[in-house]
């Protein structure tokens, strides 16, 4: 494909999505990220889009909200690993909830198979993948539908929550920073979303690496009520999104990154220290740093398959890792 095409393709990508990842825009122009990533800094040189953090957005600041269809065909593979890491950190018996989107959807998934699990959700698409499972109480909030994501909202979502407890929220989003952690790009759907964190001990959110460093309107949980992050590990010298997981990290957000099956830690002949080929992309990581957050007494204990402890200087060493890479 001639490089004329290749820009093409991806800026009828970016305008039809608002935002893309470099390794979603890779894979569809068949083509190596650093290939991708040059033909976005020329479309970004015309004016034609702004790059954002390992991926590319429509111009103009704030990026706007994509609808469902849009949304479910990005960062695929990235919202696969995180909702498996997710899992590790629902235990038996628990009573959490789940907020909208397509992530948290994929986690959804995974939680059928959890005995004696209650979610309360505002989602039909987080109800409809646990609608046949058997151990799972499904408890929906009320409220009025929004299309474009299949979520209730309005005053009836948020007095549904009203005098609820549960032990974790789990949350996504539109972007994320560490000056103003979670936010989302509908006033609507931020309401519900606080209105959930205000009714969990715990929050974890859920966010790919396109998210991270991004800002949108409305926001809906400050960086010291989040708990946990999961996302997965930024592309390599992806350095924006490295330093805003360190500013995370650093004001006590416990960061865990799930290995995306197949992807490259760097792009092809990457290679490290002496000359040797770059080790291969770990499949978990937990970088735990201490900071004060609201929690469950007990919770935590009995993670399955999720290293969450370490002395501190190994956890900084890790972190710093992630950010030279």
């Amino acid at each position: 494909m001639f490089a004329a095409e290749r820009r093409q393709l991806i800026l009828e990508m970016v305008r039809a999505n608002g935002a893309v990842s470099l390794r979603e825009l890779a894979r569809v122009v068949q083509t190596s990220e650093v290939t991708v990533r040059r033909d976005v800094r020329a479309l970004e040189a015309e004016g034609l889009l702004d790059r954002r953090h390992g991926g590319a957005v429509l111009p103009g600041g704030f990026t706007r909200e994509s609808g469902f269809p849009q949304k479910s065909h990005l960062a695929t593979a990235e919202k696969t690993a995180i909702a498996d890491l997710a899992a590790n950190f629902v235990e038996e018996g628990e009573a959490i909830v789940v907020g909208a989107g397509t992530t948290t959807q994929e986690l959804a998934r995974r939680l059928a198979r959890v005995p004696g699990l209650t979610v309360v959700t505002n989602s039909l698409l987080v109800a409809q993948a646990l609608a046949h499972a058997n151990r799972v109480e499904v408890v929906m909030t009320g409220g009025t539908l929004r299309g474009s994501n299949y979520a209730l909202v309005g005053s009836g979502a948020e007095q549904s929550l009203q005098g609820l407890r549960v032990s974790r929220a789990f949350l996504s989003g539109s972007g994320l920073t560490a000056e103003r952690g979670l936010s989302t790009s509908n006033m609507l759907s931020a309401s519900v979303d606080r209105a959930l964190v205000q009714a969990a001990a715990e929050v974890v959110v859920l966010a790919d690496h396109t998210k991270l460093g991004t800002d949108t309107m409305f926001q809906t949980v400050p960086t010291d009520l989040i708990t946990r992050l999961v996302t997965d590990e930024p592309p390599a010298h992806d350095d924006r999104s490295a330093t805003e997981l360190q500013a995370l990290a650093d004001q006590g957000v416990q960061i865990a990154v799930a290995g995306v099956p197949g992807a490259s830690a760097g792009h092809a002949g990457s290679t490290g220290p002496g000359g040797d080929p770059a080790p291969a992309r770990q499949q978990r990581r937990d970088v735990s740093l201490p900071g004060p957050r609201r929690q469950v007494p007990g919770a935590g204990a009995g993670l399955r398959g999720a290293a969450v402890h370490g002395e501190q200087g190994a956890e900084r060493a890790r972190v710093a890792d992630l950010r030279r890479r």
